[in-house]
């Protein structure tokens, strides 16, 4: 049985038959109450975002989930159609299912979360940090290096994420698509 010292970021709860991702989570102690956990969770099999404490020590029961590799095809009416790398299964997920859709691009590989007790597919998660080529952005001037001075910049999935005056048009980036910030240029 887990309790709430088994807590962490990421992790799939059950709670009041609905399942939950654990977003953030802290303890606050007092000096006369009991410590308390508390925890943002976001709903996987629902759209609800919600917040609970636990006094220290409670019980939680996880859910068994295992991540496989999956390939991104292509979206059409049913959803983002994906593959599975080794069954080459298909499967359709919802845009709500992604944690980032606006950086998929076609043949990307993404972890598809699998409830273990149900088979039931939970959601797909994109690497932490992919490359993508920039297709337009206003060209910038030479030396400016110095400032932390961002312009936008439309990707080839055609999301738009800022960059410094440095980048140009067809340069390859590396983006972070859990805050969607620009990291660093990749030479090819």
């Amino acid at each position: 049985m887990a309790t709430t010292s088994d807590i962490s970021r990421g992790l799939i709860i059950n709670l009041d038959g609905s399942l939950y991702t654990i977003v953030e989570f802290g303890e606050n102690k007092t000096a006369r109450a009991a410590a308390k956990v508390w925890a943002k969770l976001k709903g996987v099999d629902n759209n609800r975002s919600i917040e609970k404490t636990w006094n220290s020590g409670d019980n939680i029961f996880p859910v068994r989930v295992e991540k496989r590799t999956y390939q991104f095809l292509y979206k059409d009416d049913t959803g983002y159609n994906f593959m599975d790398n080794e069954t080459f299964e298909q499967v359709a997920l919802q845009e709500s299912a992604i944690d980032a859709p606006q950086y998929l691009k076609e043949g990307q590989e993404v972890g598809v979360l699998i409830n273990t007790e149900t088979d039931q597919i939970l959601g797909a998660e994109l690497p932490d940090k992919i490359v993508l080529l920039i297709t337009y952005t206003e060209p910038g001037l030479r030396g400016d290096t110095a400032t932390r001075t961002l312009k936008q910049a439309t990707v080839e999935t055609g999301a738009t994420i800022g960059v410094p005056l440095f980048v140009n048009e067809g340069e390859l980036i590396r983006v972070n698509t859990k805050t969607g910030e620009y990291v660093e240029r990749v030479k090819e």
